[in-house]
């Protein structure tokens, strides 16, 4: 059956197709670089320093009391200089909603470069100032940004997009994460910074990027749908359009944001309470929570931290291993940008069920191989060749396509709430591997990858049952599908009216079938 909307737009459909003009590649370019990458940057960037910060660490200690560090007490130090970035992360989830709503998206972004700058300075002197609390400390700071970048990129870029490339640019920042990973790994190789000498300079050179897009970013347009729909000034977000696309003619645009607007004047901004109780986004809130829980909890983690000991456990040499891990760190990167150009065409669900398939069959026999491979010598090479496939799963679907659903299942009131709930999902999953993996592999050994494989498998049979497909669809048009899913009923004559008469007796029904059931 044919929705209404896409009728509607099918007129106008070769003037909403837009192009991947030079502004909209810069801004693409510039968010994901001063943001995202840094999120990936910081995930890896104390792993290989991490032995010549320990000594910093005790030596630091010693140089206090005149005694040597415990180890119960170092290794609680570590602990928390991992832990307390993804806890910072959650934080920075918290305050999504109220700094976007409040300073838009391009302003958000800004704001939080004073945070990275200034953790990134504070963890460059930490050596000289003789002081491992900063780096505790700036370790939460850090998360902070990451938290707000890993929300707010998306959903700007996705604000900013034309339809059809949409799904393309929502991953681009995603491939900015990946790069990250990859260049911290590099940084990090003995032979440049992960020594001695060399890890404050790894730690502080985080905030180049931010620095670079605090200066440049002002000159770039703000999300139209943010100045039209939340600041109602259409003239600013025409301009903004107009850059974007490099074109005069936006005036499809335009009447589809007017469109929204006007559908969602009665519901006013959604907080977080009200988008948890609202019957009209049910399926849409459990669909978020589902895909960043089967993101962070299938456990890609917990195979970056057993990669290393599958790989010499296949007899790579204890110095080659870093070169290992940094090869790995190059797939997943080659394997997101194949999703920047695959997503379009294929669409969101093929990735994620292809995605969380491939990390599901792969953990499933990596569990296997780790058991056999004492007994049966090629084993530890195909537990190398599924640590490969878990990671080539992720990259192409588990990791980028949840952060482009949140964009496209809500709309413009309710995305800053939808992207607080989803942002804090993944950042509290994200700590709970972190804290819980250890014991997990202390207890069940190779079998906890089981557990992974299952959470996998729930996540692929929701998908498929409940998730619908969003390429190339509007704002609009998707949540008129998520609306039967909710049991919504639309009256198509009320669709047609109620933007231009009152229907005496019928508020309340008009508001309970406004934006999100459209």
């Amino acid at each position: 059956m044919k929705l209404k909307g896409e009728k509607q737009s099918s007129g106008s459909n070769e003037g909403s197709k837009g192009k991947m003009t030079l502004v909209l590649a810069m801004v693409t370019l510039i968010s994901a670089f001063g943001s995202s990458f840094q999120y990936g940057y910081n995930v890896s960037v104390i792993n290989s320093p991490a032995p010549y910060m320990q000594d910093f660490y005790n030596q630091t200690y010693y140089n206090r009391t005149g005694v040597p560090m415990e180890s119960g007490f170092q290794t609680l130090l570590w602990s928390l200089t991992v832990s307390m970035y993804p806890l910072g992360g959650f934080f920075g989830s918290l305050m999504v909603w109220p700094l976007v709503n409040n300073c838009g998206r391009k302003g958000t972004l800004l704001i939080s470069n004073l945070l990275s700058i200034s953790a990134a300075i504070l963890m460059g002197t930490s050596e000289l100032a003789k002081t491992y609390e900063v780096i505790i400390f700036s370790r939460v700071i850090m998360g902070i940004f990451a938290g707000l970048a890993s929300n707010v990129v998306p959903m700007f870029l996705g604000e900013m997009s034309p339809r059809n490339l949409r799904g393309a640019i929502g991953i681009v920042p995603q491939l900015f994460i990946s790069i990250g990973i990859l260049i911290a790994q590099i940084l990090g190789l003995n032979i440049i910074l992960g020594n001695a000498k060399g890890w404050p300079v790894l730690l502080a050179l985080t905030g180049i990027p931010s620095l670079i897009q605090l200066l440049i970013l002002p000159f770039f347009p703000e999300s139209p749908r943010y100045l039209l729909i939340q600041k109602g000034n259409e003239e600013q977000a025409r301009r903004a359009l107009q850059k974007l696309r490099a074109r005069d003619d936006v005036d499809d645009e335009i009447q589809e944001m007017r469109q929204e607007d006007r559908s969602e004047k009665e519901e006013g901004q959604f907080t977080v309470f009200s988008l948890c109780t609202f019957r009209g986004l049910r399926w849409q809130l459990i669909s978020i929570i589902v895909m960043m829980m089967g993101q962070q909890l299938s456990g890609v983690n917990g195979v970056f931290y057993y990669a290393d000991r599958i790989f010499l456990s296949a007899g790579v040499d204890d110095s080659s291993v870093q070169y290992v891990t940094v090869s790995i760190g190059a797939i997943n990167v080659v394997m997101t940008l194949l999703a920047v150009f695959i997503v379009e065409s294929l669409g969101r669900r093929i990735l994620l069920l292809a995605g969380f398939g491939f990390c599901c069959v792969s953990c499933a026999v990596l569990t296997m191989a780790l058991n056999l491979q004492t007994t049966v010598p090629w084993m530890s090479y195909l537990s190398i060749v599924c640590v490969i496939v878990y990671i080539m799963g992720h990259a192409i679907g588990a990791s980028p396509i949840p952060f482009v659903m949140i964009t496209e299942m809500f709309l413009q009131s309710s995305r800053p709430a939808a992207f607080m709930v989803g942002g804090s999902v993944h950042w509290l999953s994200n700590f709970t591997v972190g804290l819980v993996f250890l014991y997990m592999e202390a207890g069940l050994g190779p079998y906890s990858f089981l557990i992974f494989c299952g959470i996998c498998l729930a996540t692929i049979v929701y998908i498929f049952f409940i998730v619908p497909e969003t390429k190339n669809k509007t704002f609009m048009e998707i949540n008129r599908i998520m609306a039967k899913r909710n049991k919504v009923e639309i009256q198509e004559d009320k669709e047609e009216l109620k933007d231009f008469q009152a229907v005496p007796g019928g508020q309340a029904e008009k508001k309970e079938i406004s934006s999100h059931e459209l």
